[in-house]
């Protein structure tokens, strides 16, 4: 249940900030970012740092709204060798896949997601949630 309740409160895609880092070098950036079978994705110019940043340290961050996201992202090819991300980028962010997919350098990213973290509040008190996906469990922590 509380696994469900997080992907309602996702969505399918959204605006979401990317943060990536090596070489004690962090950096972030607003991403079109689809949401796919409890996966993340998006695409980019594989020649951008947040590529190099990928390729040197896996580990990445989202962020939207109250909720982040850690996780471990991979390429998985150009955008049009993944037609279930084109569908869903065609249907939420044409004028992205109009502007970028058919550059020679684009690639798409998927987040698969550790971690899963959000602030919320019960009668004025803040707790954060965790969804472990590596454990599969939920817990709840005021702060």
């Amino acid at each position: 249940m509380y696994f469900e309740n997080l992907w309602k409160q996702i969505g399918t895609h959204g605006i979401m900030i990317l943060s990536t880092c090596s070489d004690n070098r962090v950096t972030s950036r607003a991403m079109s970012v689809v949401v796919i079978n409890g996966k993340f994705y998006c695409q980019t110019n594989g020649k951008y740092l947040k590529c190099r940043q990928i390729e040197s340290n896996p580990k990445v961050s989202l962020c939207m709204n109250n909720i982040s996201v850690e996780g471990n992202c991979k390429f998985i090819g150009r955008p049009h060798d993944n037609s279930f991300f084109m569908d869903a980028m065609n249907r939420h962010f044409p004028t992205a896949v109009a502007r970028w997919s058919n550059h020679p350098d684009e690639c798409v990213l998927e987040i698969t997601p550790r971690l899963i973290s959000s602030w919320i509040y019960e009668n004025d008190k803040p707790f954060m949630e965790y969804w472990n996906f590596e454990t599969h469990s939920y817990t709840k922590q005021e702060h």
